[in-house]
């Protein structure tokens, strides 16, 4: 690789423009000696979150020749070793001798196409005053391997699609968080960008496409995420029982999920595969971020691993575009908005704070949200699409009696699609609430829930 090659790139980078993006709601430290790591699904935005994080920067007083940015996919750059990341770090100093001094930041995206890029980056944190933020393929920057590879010098960043405040944001939209609640026509607007996003979801590209279109976009990310970050990946050998998986999996979206009751149906209709394969399959979707688990909350492992666990797929607009089943299932699709809405709010933690509840007798309340924070309780959330039916009513107000008084919790929550009202039972204080206002009303002080 030649220093000409870098310096142009190195200095394009400098001269250009940064893209105009989306202002993203995520939490980026940027802690010393430590990697920021965006990870999430393909065609979430990782890269545009890079640039998010750079007007951030900017925005804070730091110069433009402080950063560093490669892209290493770039074809300029041929096969790119560590080698072509030091002399890149050199050069970069060498066009600004101060930044060394100071603390600088070094953005490379698609680092998985180098080598051995954990030991250039371990080193470069111990070495310099730097700030580094990866991103790359989800089959290669996955939370597991990077607890490997960077040996607990990294923080990963979940890079999910949209939310809708975001998609509010995107088309300059987004209600101001004082006066609230907001005015009719406000009212009326965010009302509809729900409706709509309960079905388009939040992909940046998928906004704004003719339907069909959207659906075959959408489907052609679910087959290039199992082609290339798990067939490939993982040598999978079994591609018809892996098809199935997937199907399965989005047609039990929002619903309880049994590996082995899906094993039990391939082998009556005559597949040879081991429950074992399955599981494996499943982790790599999961790890793939195509879909999430949730377990039921117990103190039991025993307990957590006999339940089945439920299924939410990355977007609610992939699940729609993946249904096969007629009409879309509104009721599953608001409860996946809910779920993503609290993975958006908590992050990587989501994975170990969000949970379903099953009372003792036998009722089920769809999230169990325990604090992040050592002592803080738990939250209890239901998401209900027909709140309005008296039976349908009267069965989620005894869930939630039953579970808050089993858990402490004094206060729980209902996400409808239009219903509002504020209850006060012999458990506590329930709280019911549109979905929309839920998901843009300003974000309480303690853990945004």
């Amino acid at each position: 690789m030649s220093d000409d090659i870098l310096s142009f790139l190195m200095a394009d980078f400098q001269d250009r423009s940064l893209p105009e993006v989306t202002s993203r709601d995520l939490r980026v430290p940027l802690l010393p000696r430590k990697a920021t790591t965006f990870i999430g699904m393909r065609r979430t935005g990782k890269t545009y979150a890079m640039y998010d994080t750079m007007h951030r920067l900017l925005g804070q007083g730091v110069g433009k020749d402080y950063m560093l940015y490669l892209n290493l996919e770039d074809e300029r750059l041929g096969m790119p070793t560590t080698k072509t990341l030091d002399r890149a770090l050199e050069l970069f100093y060498r066009r600004n001798p101060t930044a060394r001094g100071g603390r600088s930041y070094l953005f490379f995206d698609e680092i998985q196409v180098v080598p051995s890029w954990e030991r250039f980056v371990r080193r470069v944190l111990d070495t310099e005053e730097v700030d580094v933020v990866l991103s790359g393929s989800s089959a290669k920057l996955l939370s597991t391997d990077l607890a490997t590879s960077l040996r607990g010098r990294s923080l990963a960043v979940e890079v999910l699609p949209f939310s809708l405040r975001e998609v509010l944001r995107a088309d300059s939209a987004e209600p101001e968080a004082s006066p609230w609640p907001p005015g009719a026509s406000m009212r009326s607007l965010a009302a509809a960008a729900l409706d709509s996003y309960l079905v388009v979801g939040g992909f940046p590209e998928a906004q704004s496409v003719h339907p069909f279109d959207r659906a075959q976009l959408l489907q052609g990310y679910v087959d290039a995420v199992v082609l290339k970050d798990v067939v490939e990946r993982h040598g999978v050998a079994n591609l018809t029982a892996m098809r199935h998986l997937v199907q399965a999996l989005f047609a039990a979206n929002a619903g309880e999920f049994s590996v082995s009751g899906f094993h039990g149906t391939l082998v009556s209709q005559g597949f040879k595969v081991s429950k074992h394969t399955l599981l494996d399959y499943l982790g790599h979707l999961t790890d793939a971020y195509l879909v999430f688990l949730v377990s039921l909350r117990s103190r039991s492992e025993k307990q957590r691993l006999v339940n089945p666990r439920k299924v939410y797929a990355v977007d609610p607009g992939l699940a729609a575009a993946m249904y096969s089943g007629g009409a879309v299932n509104v009721g599953a699709q608001l409860e996946t908005f809910v779920y993503l809405e609290l993975r958006h709010r908590l992050g990587i933690l989501a994975g170990h704070t969000i949970s379903y509840y099953r009372t003792r007798g036998g009722y089920e309340v769809d999230f169990a949200v325990d604090s992040p924070v050592p002592g803080e309780g738990v939250r209890l959330i239901q998401a209900c699409a027909r709140w309005h039916l008296p039976a349908t009513r009267s069965r989620e107000l005894r869930a939630l009696s039953e579970a808050m008084e089993e858990t402490g919790c004094s206060e729980a929550l209902v996400v409808t699609l239009d219903d509002r009202e504020s209850l006060h039972t012999s458990a506590g204080r329930i709280r019911v609430v549109p979905a929309w206002e839920w998901a843009l009303e300003p974000r309480k002080a303690d853990w945004g829930l």
